[in-house]
């Protein structure tokens, strides 16, 4: 792995050292420096446009060309006229200035080539076939090879540090801006231009009086070929792995024009390439966002879905995967938008895990250290619904409505085994529903004065269940338990049961338990902006949130008969089943003033807040009514035009969810119980961030930087008791504050051909938490680093040299553990005579503690494709994935109890042909 590195890295710096660099500077008539003036060089003999500039603010810029070779240069500016000159490099580097005059004519920049990258105040505009070079089939491919743009691990497009809000098409939103299914599915020749929209607001008339600092937006330009007709691909293939056949079929067509499009996507495979998981359906906003997310208020509705085992980097032993989705948009006329989307996602996973958990230090009685084994079947069925409108009549009014439905039906089977407590089968159902509508208008009155309603209502039904069956011998349960003897003793789970009032003299424990959680809730405000002038404003909001949860649980047991058995626990008071409502109010009235001040933006601000809290439980009911006053402050550095400093201060208040006060005991799992706390208060945190980011288009520099600090005050924190390693809970308000403070950034530089990247992120949390009636202090480190260098070749094969580093400190009580993981990457990509494209990455993982190797990975994929040139209908590609066969791979993870390692079982080669026929 090393030597392949070393040889693919001294391969493409000898390509790029062929090159020498022309310098100099771009000034007006009087010698003033121009700053975005644009310089192309073209290749006089092939025609080709071989480097490109824009020049910084102090009108610098630099082209990297080939030696000994002739160029025509043009330099152009908005109402400058345009430079064009000829000269023929030599073995050095060059100096060059322009001085350019004044065009009265004012007449549009004509240019041979359009330039790849322009700058039109906030909007970057990228030209798209100015960085592919053959191998692109999906716009992540050529997004990958913009200057500042990234594709994250999770798949989401990133910006200046920031994951963009919104993917739009020809100005219309894609499945309502999800970024992954764009990138995932958008073919890359479709794409004509990609126009990064930074500060974008989604309401015009809010753009110059709210902070957009942190959003981004991308549109797509599409080639005009591609407008007013379907465009898209066809994917058809087939395999065969042991005994098993393989299949994918993935059918996405788009069609566009100015009155409507139409998006359908398609995916079913049994090959693991996963289009749209549970995560990504369960994060996936709609385009929904609370309008108090600002206000201070945090309120927590809970998650209730199953305890499903995640799929460790999108991977698992089988997986079956159905996706289909369709988005519309219509406008009848002008002022009138009508949009929507439907999905739906279907999967059969199975998993098989060996885990091995150890636990906080022994001093506290925490259970023995336990090793696990699973085999797990997972279905799910989820489906998503959205319908939208938009009326605009006029500049100055704007309607929006949207509703959202979610319906979900799943279940997980597991096989599980303990050292601890033996043999175990668990079964999980949910068939959880949620109905989300908004409504928003803005009302500018006039040039000072702008009114702005929100309002969001969420219906939401949750009825999970769960079943687990553990073996028993009714005949030893009063013979103790030591999993250290070599006696027999009593069953591990006969002391948890006899607490819990379960009947032991079963041959084996048959539990269950019901739970339905109902959700209810209104968030609405309404904004009032005064412009006092064209450098400030004040913000006054009124708002309020109403809410409703009801809970209901249900815990019984089968006996061997088949009767159900009521139990009574000898603890918790006896109490085991729930019936409690949840009511929260707030009603806020917040205001802000923003103005600028040279470099400067200040946006102080705070909002007043009156909280009600009511549940009413077994008869009783508990009350908590009182104010707050929550300040929150922005303030924004404009170094340059590309180039700031922002820093944020934000004091919140945090309410819980209703599970957590419900004082009836919860089975959350057979080996984790839980009791609320009816007289559970707010948590308190101040929050402070810093960033900072810089973009310079003259040597291709990007910088992002963030620093984040938070600290916690009367956080809900459990009470735990273990009975080896099964665990009783109920939560309370610590006195002890909680801290987390969190470091990352990214430095990505351009030398010619090759973009290196350095990024690093640092993590350190101190929480308290509270085992066997002791206080533990737990204090997490955790570093990763990533050196990236990637060559972007247009005519010659490009190769992407990765290596990532992590470092995670635990001291969890008195016990102290140390990972270190290594991991390098190599992907190489080819475009071969015009019609063929090879690729291939390999993978290398390994962990280690402060003494030896703990395991090691390696996972190896490639695909060879054929298409007779790049507007060819056919392709036909053969695709390998774990070329090596991996059976297996590993993961670390640490939580508040203990540090544990994961070993997951992985699909075996796979080997298929694939048959793409583009429209």
């Amino acid at each position: 792995m090393k030597y392949i590195c070393i040889l693919l890295l001294l391969l493409v710096t000898s390509i790029a050292s062929a090159q020498i660099s022309v310098r100099g500077v771009v000034k007006d008539s009087i010698g003033e420096p121009l700053e975005l003036a644009n310089i192309i060089a073209i290749n006089k003999e092939t025609k080709a446009m071989a480097s490109y500039a824009i020049t910084n603010d102090k009108g610098q810029f630099k082209l990297d060309l080939d030696k000994n070779t002739t160029f025509n240069i043009q330099v152009s500016y908005i109402g400058m006229k345009t430079i064009s000159e000829e000269f023929t490099t030599s073995e050095s580097n060059i100096n060059r200035d322009y001085t350019m005059q004044t065009d009265n004519a004012l007449a549009a920049v004509e240019l041979t080539y359009e330039m790849p990258v322009t700058i039109k105040g906030d909007t970057l505009v990228y030209n798209a076939d100015s960085f592919k070079d053959g191998t692109e089939r999906k716009l992540e491919d050529v997004l990958k090879k913009l200057p500042g743009v990234e594709i994250n691990d999770d798949g989401q497009i990133e910006v200046e540090g920031k994951v963009v809000s919104k993917v739009m098409v020809e100005g219309k939103d894609f499945f309502d801006g999800d970024s992954k299914l764009a990138t995932k599915n958008i073919p890359s020749n479709a794409v004509d231009k990609v126009q990064v929209l930074k500060n974008y607001s989604n309401v015009g008339q809010l753009s110059g009086v709210t902070n957009n600092q942190d959003n981004v937006a991308i549109n797509i330009k599409l080639k005009e070929g591609k407008k007013n007709f379907w465009f898209g691909d066809i994917t058809g293939g087939t395999g065969v792995a042991d005994e098993d056949g393989l299949y994918i079929v993935q059918p996405k067509l788009f069609y566009y024009s100015p009155e409507y499009s139409v998006n359908l996507i398609g995916d079913l495979n049994n090959i693991g390439e996963v289009a749209f998981t549970r995560r990504d359906f369960f994060n996936f906003s709609g385009g929904f966002r609370p309008p108090s997310q600002q206000s201070g208020t945090n309120i927590n509705l809970g998650n209730n879905n199953l305890g499903f085992l995640t799929l460790q980097n999108n991977q698992a032993k089988s997986i079956e995967t159905k996706f289909g989705a369709a988005n519309f948009s219509y406008a009848p006329k002008k002022s009138l938008d009508i949009g929507g989307f439907a999905i739906f996602t279907s999967s059969r996973i199975d998993l098989q895990e060996n885990r091995s958990v150890r636990y906080v230090d022994s001093e506290f009685g925490t259970p023995p250290d336990e090793d696990t084994q699973s085999n797990t079947e997972q279905k799910s069925d989820l489906a998503m619904l959205k319908l939208t409108g938009k009326y605009k009549p006029n500049a100055n009014n704007q309607l929006d409505y949207s509703a959202l439905g979610r319906l979900s039906k799943e279940s997980q089977d597991q096989n599980f085994t303990s050292s601890i407590v033996g043999s175990t089968l668990q079964q999980e159902e949910n068939s959880p529903y949620s109905i989300n509508q908004s409504l928003n208008y803005y009302y500018t009155l006039n040039d000072t004065n702008i009114f702005a309603f929100e309002g969001q209502h969420l219906i939401q039904d949750e009825d999970p269940f769960y079943n687990a069956l553990l073996v028993n011998d009714p005949t030893n349960n009063d013979n103790g338990f030591n999993p250290l003897d070599d006696i027999p003793n009593e069953d591990a789970f006969d002391a948890t049961a006899e607490d819990l009032g379960f009947n032991r003299d079963q041959f084996a424990y048959d539990l269950n338990q019901e739970k339905r959680i109902k959700s209810n809730q209104l968030d609405a405000k309404l904004d009032y902006w005064n412009i006092l002038n064209n450098k400030s404003n004040i913000n006054l909001t009124l708002g309020t949130i109403l809410s409703r949860q009801d809970f209901d649980s249900n815990m019984f047991q089968f006996l061997d008969d088949g009767s159900v058995f009521d139990p009574v626990p000898t603890i918790n008071d006896g109490i085991d089943n729930n019936d409690i409502q949840y009511n929260f109010s707030d009603i806020y009235l917040g205001t802000h003033y923003r103005v600028k001040s040279g470099k400067f933006t200040f946006t102080p601000g705070f909002s007043t807040h009156a909280f009600s809290t009511k549940n009413t439980q077994l008869g009783t009911e508990f009350k908590d009514n009182f104010f707050r006053v929550l300040p929150d402050l922005n303030v924004r550095m404009e170094l340059k035009k590309s180039e700031n400093l922002n820093l944020n201060y934000r004091m919140q208040v945090e309410f819980t969810d209703v599970t957590q006060l419900a004082r009836g005991l919860v089975m959350n799992n057979y080996d984790s119980y839980f009791s609320g706390n009816q007289t559970l208060k707010n948590g308190t945190s101040h929050n402070i961030n810093l960033t900072y980011f810089s973009f310079n288009m003259f040597n291709y520099t990007n910088v992002f930087a963030n620093l984040s600090y938070s600290n916690r005050i009367d956080q809900i924190r459990n009470l735990t008791d273990f009975e080896n390693v099964i665990r009783t809970s109920s939560p309370f308000n610590s006195g002890f504050a909680d801290e987390t403070f969190s470091a990352n950034g990214r430095f990505q530089r351009s030398f010619k051909k090759i973009r290196a990247t350095l990024s690093g992120n640092f993590l350190y949390s101190k929480f308290n938490q509270f085992i066997q009636d002791r206080r533990s202090v737990n204090e997490s480190y955790s570093q990763n680093y990533r050196l990236q260098v990637r060559s972007n070749f247009r005519e010659a094969p490009n190769v992407e040299l990765s290596y990532r580093y992590g470092i995670n400190d635990n001291q969890q009580g008195g016990r102290n553990t140390k990972f270190f993981t290594h991991s390098p990457t190599v992907e190489f990509d080819a475009y071969i005579w015009k019609s063929v494209t090879f690729r291939t990455d390999f993978t290398y993982n390994e962990t280690r503690d402060t003494e030896r190797t703990l395991n090691t990975n390696k996972l190896w994929n490639a695909s060879l494709s054929y298409r007779k040139d790049r507007d060819a209908k056919l392709e036909y590609e053969l695709k390998a994935t774990n070329l090596l066969d991996t059976q297996s791979q590993f993961n670390n993870s640490q939580g508040g109890f203990s540090v544990s390692t994961t070993e997951y079982f992985i699909q075996p080669r796979f080997v298929t042909f694939r048959i793409i026929y583009s429209l």
